[in-house]
């Protein structure tokens, strides 16, 4: 079989006995861990309920993926609870705010956007996730489920979808420290969020579909990032099934 990117891309960040980069970190040089629109006009999440629910291994049991979603809307603490099981801080350590999703080094160079389409009091939109302040910060207002739904390799089901999660990586922030192997470390990051929403999904009783059959440039565009310090790595529609 002829090699490609992909097979040049694991061997060019295998870790080798003997051959770690060397060198040390410039603390100076290390990139932000949030992201933030301080310009944008913020929504209030309801707070995330941190005990009881579901079982995980009920949830582990009934996770599926799901494409078909009736059209009805999630509730503002519905959205609130799958947003902090992604990425919402769990609890703080010295000078770390820790996720329920693992993150090498702490780094979380993961960001989360949202393509809102039936929120009970949200606005349809494109909204960032301010992880600090656990609100959401407005990018662009206005139903884009047909947008999103070409741009998700034309994959209809998107735009039946009460909300699209779109995760972005800021590549320098686990560059800074892993080199070029923190790019794989981004992936499996991804990942991790994502199977956190499919579980907070299957508590709350509704259905998702992970994504990652998608054109990415269209993406990247709806969410005014660049593809190059910042690029979608996976997506997951949430709905009623």
């Amino acid at each position: 079989m002829t090699s490609g990117i992909g097979d040049r891309f694991r061997d060019e960040t295998k870790y080798i006995r003997g051959k770690l980069p060397g060198g040390y970190l410039e603390l100076r040089k290390k990139p932000e861990t949030y992201k933030t629109y301080p310009e944008a006009p913020k929504v209030k999440l309801e707070p995330p309920q941190k005990e009881g629910g579901q079982p995980l291994w009920e949830a582990l049991k009934l996770r599926r993926s799901i494409r078909h979603f009736k059209n009805t809307p999630l509730s503002n603490s519905e959205l609130s609870q799958l947003l902090w099981a992604a990425q919402g801080i769990t609890k703080k350590y010295m000078d770390h705010e820790l996720r329920g999703a693992p993150s090498a080094g702490a780094l979380y160079p993961v960001e989360t956007y949202l393509f809102v389409q039936m929120v009970e009091g949200i606005e349809p939109g494109i909204y960032h996730y301010n992880t600090r302040s656990h609100e959401l910060e407005l990018l662009r207002q206005g139903d884009l489920r047909f947008e999103v739904a070409e741009a998700a390799l034309d994959q209809d089901f998107t735009a039946e979808a009460a909300v699209v999660f779109a995760w972005t990586a800021v590549f320098a922030r686990s560059k800074w420290k892993y080199r070029e192997r923190g790019c794989r470390y981004i992936y499996l990051e991804a990942g991790h969020i994502a199977q956190n929403v499919a579980l907070a999904a299957v508590a709350l009783g509704l259905g998702s579909c992970q994504i990652a059959a998608l054109y990415d440039e269209e993406v990247n565009d709806l969410l005014g990032v660049d593809g190059e310090e910042e690029s979608i790595v996976y997506m997951t529609a949430v709905g009623r099934p």
